[in-house]
């Protein structure tokens, strides 16, 4: 593919956009992989350029909270080792066992979370004890979830947060936060992968990775000031859009013969 420089602002321009979204809410893979695709790369290529990006914006995210003090890597090492375990192995798996399954499990997971966030009350605060010790929530949360980003994928952010919330009692920000950084170390452990294999575009992906370094830089600062105001409502809607979008590929023709 020729690579202009109309395509690399486009590109950039979408990249900041889909930070500004995944640092609040997850879910900026919805823009940046369909421009990837209608700028020309090969699913493939578009995939790994995609979590070549990405991984800037959550690093980008998961530095403003650490650096504010919202959330702390001492704390956390034990859920980032595991994720990072998890997501290796799950990126290594999806070469050999067919996710066909899963794929069709996922939309239900995220209209669930959607429904979760819309239905229960707000979170202020972190508020009553954590329902599971923090080895085994690191284990099973952060293996499972890491497990799941790198064997396919779409709604991680999402899942992370209602976990974090549903069984870690943590407020929504804190939640973002934490989902962050665990949302960078799964990022990390598949682009290894795809680097490994050769599949990135660097031009393509270093310009993004700025973009959405800035949007990620932005959007982590309006989880800080606004909060669960902002935080809640596009969790709801991008959970949404991703679980129609994944309905859309899986049955497009039925849809298209109810219609």
């Amino acid at each position: 593919m020729d690579i202009t420089i109309e395509i690399l602002a486009i590109l950039f321009f979408v990249a900041t956009a889909a930070g500004f979204i995944d640092a609040m809410a997850g879910g900026g893979g919805l823009l940046t992989l369909p421009a990837l695709l209608a700028a020309g790369v090969p699913p493939t290529q578009a995939l790994a350029t995609n979590k070549l990006q990405s991984s800037f914006g959550s690093f980008s995210a998961s530095w403003y909270f650490v650096r504010n003090g919202i959330v702390s890597i001492k704390e956390m090492r034990f859920a980032i080792l595991c994720t990072f375990i998890g997501s290796a192995i799950g990126a290594e798996l999806v070469q050999y066992i067919d996710a066909s399954l899963l794929t069709s499990l996922i939309p239900l997971l995220l209209i669930a979370i959607s429904l979760y966030f819309l239905l229960a009350p707000q979170t202020k605060t972190c508020e009553g004890k954590q329902r599971v010790s923090e080895a085994m929530f690191a284990l099973c949360v952060g293996g499972g979830v890491g497990f799941y980003d790198g064997f396919f994928g779409p709604g991680t952010g999402s899942i992370f947060t209602v976990c974090f919330v549903a069984i870690g009692h943590f407020s929504l920000v804190d939640a973002t936060a934490r989902t962050k950084v665990l949302n960078f170390t799964s990022n990390i452990a598949a682009l290894i992968f795809f680097i490994m294999a050769g599949l990135p575009i660097w031009e393509l992906g270093l310009v993004m990775a700025v973009g959405g370094f800035i949007g990620a830089q932005l959007g982590a600062k309006v989880v800080v000031t606004k909060g669960q105001k902002w935080i809640r409502p596009l969790v709801i809607v991008m959970s949404m859009l991703m679980a129609s979008k994944l309905l859309w590929e899986q049955h497009q023709q039925w849809i298209l013969s109810v219609l």
